[in-house]
């Protein structure tokens, strides 16, 4: 049997790996997850779950609920993806990852399968994941959507409640070049008789999510129309809100450890979904669900989203790589007030990038670099793809370089912002 370093490589060189390849590693279907889950005795059915899927913000909207699950000390498995340090980042239990032995042991024993059906990287991801939260008898688990919803592959559960958090321009070469295309990839995960979750709405996206819910007879409800935003504040690395529920007028403070002001909206769709859960008997109170959201990053190991590493100078790395990501990482930018701001900046080829590039402020000295994946766009074209649009700054061969870059530029009053890519961010942490 493999070590499990052996294993890694394995896993990473001979499966296709979307972050990798991107488009080329996608599988366009469920067969191979379904083959490999009933080689294993179809551990999908063994636990309760959530299903998670969005453009942006379904990553922080997992851990958010695995968080309050935990709190609430139910027995909490979570699955997300990509990782951005270990592997086993990508499958937990209570915040733990899974072990070595388990990844090792759970390769050996598919690999007969590997060598019959030619699946991909995340199809054996999603499997590992399904048969370690059956092994660990989860109470329940909380499963990020890869790509999509319809087609990915998580989408073979029965989940308790589906919940979608927002539609965006992303991997139009594979949901659909307009929203309502990618609100429709998105609801392939509602499923027959089980509530959904939406966050963010949209004049176009919203008909697609209530013919979807009407012809599967689930019940549907939008965040927006159970809670508003009535106040905000950043406090010490935390953010403050204040939550109105509009069906009596209670006002609710709430305190996040995780301090993007773009929380505030995956706060809305958390606590919508906590109500429809707490409907279906989860013993969620308002007090753990208080608690919990203070300390989401210990619960859960969450990492990447407006995470500050430094105070002086400010130094903060972020996942967001879209477009309305890089809005809302813009937005965040002048709550800082930081006038002098450092960008060091990574992008994959097969991403909208001018659409985000034309949104970052051109005030900023930017470091253009590339991460260590073929799918990363060569810093220079970058640079190039940037100047465009107004953005100067010089190319770096590397992440560390870039950043090591923006440091000696910065003075400690300034801000430094790493963004673009997960792999960016990934390569630094």
């Amino acid at each position: 049997m493999k070590t499990y370093s052996q294993t890694l490589d394995y896993l990473f060189s001979a499966l296709p790996m979307f972050s990798k390849l991107g488009e080329s590693a996608y599988k366009k279907d469920l067969h191979n997850t379904l083959s490999l889950c009933a080689f294993i005795g179809n551990p999908q059915h063994q636990f309760k779950t959530i299903h998670v899927a969005g453009t942006n913000g379904k990553g922080s909207t997992s851990h958010m609920l695995a968080a309050i699950f935990q709190a609430a000390g139910y027995k909490t498995g979570l699955y997300t993806s990509p990782h951005l340090k270990d592997f086993r980042e990508r499958i937990k239990v209570n915040g733990q990852v899974c072990s070595e032995e388990f990844v090792v042991s759970f390769t050996h024993l598919i690999e007969p399968k590997i060598q019959e059906i030619s699946p991909s990287f995340f199809e054996i991801t999603v499997a590992m994941a399904f048969d370690y939260f059956a092994k660990q008898q989860v109470d329940i688990a909380i499963i990020e959507v890869g790509l999509g919803g319809r087609l990915d592959s998580t989408n073979i559960i029965d989940p308790e409640l589906s919940v979608i958090t927002n539609i965006g321009f992303d991997h139009m070469n594979l949901l659909g070049q307009r929203l309502e295309e990618i609100a429709f990839e998105k609801a392939g995960i509602i499923k027959q008789g089980k509530p959904v979750v939406i966050g963010e709405t949209l004049a176009e996206t919203k008909p697609v999510f209530l013919a979807k819910a009407d012809s599967c007879q689930a019940p549907i409800q939008f965040a927006k129309d159970h809670f508003q935003i009535t106040d905000f504040e950043t406090k010490s690395g935390h953010l403050l809100v204040t939550v109105n529920k509009l069906n009596n007028q209670e006002h609710h403070q709430f305190e996040l450890d995780l301090p993007g002001y773009y929380q505030t909206k995956n706060l809305l769709t958390v606590l919508t979904a906590v109500e429809q859960l707490q409907i279906q008997g989860w013993k969620l109170d308002h007090s753990i669900v208080v608690h919990a959201l203070k300390q989401v990053k210990k619960l859960t190991g969450l990492h990447g989203r407006w995470e500050v590493i430094a105070e002086h100078p400010l130094t903060v790395l972020d996942v967001g790589h879209n477009e309305d990501g890089i809005k809302e990482i813009v937005k965040q930018i002048e709550l800082t007030g930081k006038q002098s701001l450092h960008i060091v900046i990574g992008m994959v080829k097969d991403k909208e990038i001018d659409k985000a590039l034309q949104l970052l402020p051109k005030h900023a000295s930017y470091y253009f670099t590339k991460a260590a994946i073929p799918r990363a766009l060569n810093q220079i074209l970058l640079l190039e793809q940037a100047a465009s649009f107004g953005l100067v700054g010089n190319a770096y061969p590397t992440v560390m370089e870039a950043y090591n870059a923006a440091k000696n530029h910065a003075g400690k009053d300034d801000l430094i912002l790493v963004c673009g890519s997960v792999f960016v961010v990934a390569e630094l942490l």
